[in-house]
């Protein structure tokens, strides 16, 4: 097995450190491990390492003599490729934290590695909800978003608003599993039906004959339990096949503004999504949108690209606070002990079973007469509170929580 590390960007420096820590070893190895160039790259990709350096210059840490190294690979969406990357960065490159993992079934593999070497994971691009709830770690923060937190979103609303049957079209791996899994119990939850489900190969170039089934169910809503290339290429061709025209409606269950940009306002327009972060939604998300774009010949970030940011960033302010920062489940403990606050999330918090809480914002894509202009793209519908936006920590069934607080004590 052959797979390619880069090594990007050195020397950052570090907060004011008392007499303690004046053994500590000061240099942090960052590795940003996703896909670089298959269906998942736009959302992710290259974009993720500029967000983590960007984290890095940002951290205050520069001038205190710190040394902060950030690595990327591309795990080319396979669990074994990610996995031997991790081991690979965790025992011989020595790297302390690794971010990103677009990719569920990738992140679920990497997560107990990072565990069984008291490393630290910060998920940014997966989203299957298992990440906080069986498979949760004292190791792994889940930051940007998940599945049950874009079915209680996302399908909810559609299903209030009168899309009450529904078919899906589901990427066959441990994510699209997932979504589907979340999104079916709230629609039948609100008192709508589920009428059947197709699983499609992770990359699929023609989705003709999944449509054709979709179609033929006569299903209201069609679910897209996809992400990243396969859900473009999914919209772009069901408007061929006259899906929308013919009366039934799309349910894009995890897009990002990549796929609107690359679908374009006129196919993707009154489309409902969920999404914590959008470029143009304050000062602090335009002001770093500036930045980032600017390296990215003006593509604006994603959703998950803003998570390595914010979780970065987060995760260099604790390390710095750390008698030992190589220390994976300390550091993650001291993240965990006090509140979060950052420039593209707001306030937040990240709880015992690693679930980064955080506002959810409901977006409907704008007609192309609402647009001024590129990357202009969505208008707020509504904003769902951080308490409410993620599953209550009692409903995991994470191990973690079960065995270090009582069920009454559970938030």
């Amino acid at each position: 097995m052959r797979f390619k590390t880069v090594l990007l960007a050195a020397a950052v420096a570090s907060l004011a450190l008392g007499p303690a820590h004046a053994q500590q070893d000061k240099t942090i190895r960052i590795g940003v491990l996703n896909d670089q160039s298959g269906p998942y790259a736009d959302m992710g990709g290259p974009g993720s390492v500029i967000a983590a350096r960007l984290a890095a210059d940002d951290s205050g840490l520069r001038d205190k003599g710190w040394t902060i190294d950030i690595l990327s690979a591309d795990h080319q969406n396979k669990a074994d490729v990610a996995a031997a990357i991790a081991r690979q960065w965790y025992d011989v490159d020595r790297v302390d934290m690794i971010t990103d993992v677009t990719n569920s079934a990738a992140a679920l593999a990497v997560s107990q590695i990072t565990k069984d070497k008291n490393k630290v994971m910060l998920a940014s691009g997966p989203a299957t909800s298992d990440l906080t709830g069986k498979a949760c770690s004292p190791n792994t923060i889940h930051w940007t978003n998940d599945t049950w937190a874009l079915a209680h979103s996302t399908g909810k609303a559609i299903v209030q608003t009168g899309g009450r049957t529904w078919y899906f079209l589901t990427a066959d791996y441990a994510f699209g599993q997932a979504l589907e899994r979340d999104t079916a119990a709230v629609v039948r939850a609100s008192g709508g039906t589920v009428i059947g489900a197709v699983r499609v190969p992770l990359g699929s170039a023609d989705f003709s004959s999944f449509l054709l089934q979709a179609q033929a169910s006569k299903a209201q809503i069609v679910g897209l339990a996809n992400s990243g290339g396969d859900t473009t290429n999914s919209i772009k061709q069901a408007a061929e096949f006259g899906i929308v025209s013919g009366g039934q409606n799309l349910a894009g269950l995890l897009i990002y503004i990549t796929d609107i940009h690359s679908i374009g306002l006129q196919t993707a327009q009154g489309l409902i999504l969920t999404s914590p972060f959008y470029w143009d939604l304050n000062d602090g998300t335009r002001a770093f949108a500036k930045r980032f774009s600017a390296q990215m010949r003006g593509v604006q970030p994603t959703m998950v690209q803003a998570g390595v940011y914010a979780a970065t960033i987060t995760y260099l302010k604790a390390v710095a606070a750390e008698a030992n920062p190589h220390d994976g489940r300390e550091v993650v403990k001291s993240m965990k002990a006090s509140p979060t606050d950052d420039p593209l999330f707001g306030k937040g918090r990240i709880r015992e079973d690693g679930r980064k809480i955080h506002n959810m914002y409901l977006f409907e894509v704008k007609k192309p007469s609402e647009s001024r202009g590129a990357w202009d793209y969505y208008k707020l519908r509504a904003t769902v509170p951080a308490e409410e936006a993620f599953r209550p920590i009692e409903e995991g069934g994470c191990p973690l929580v079960a065995s270090t607080q009582p069920v009454s004590a559970q938030n």
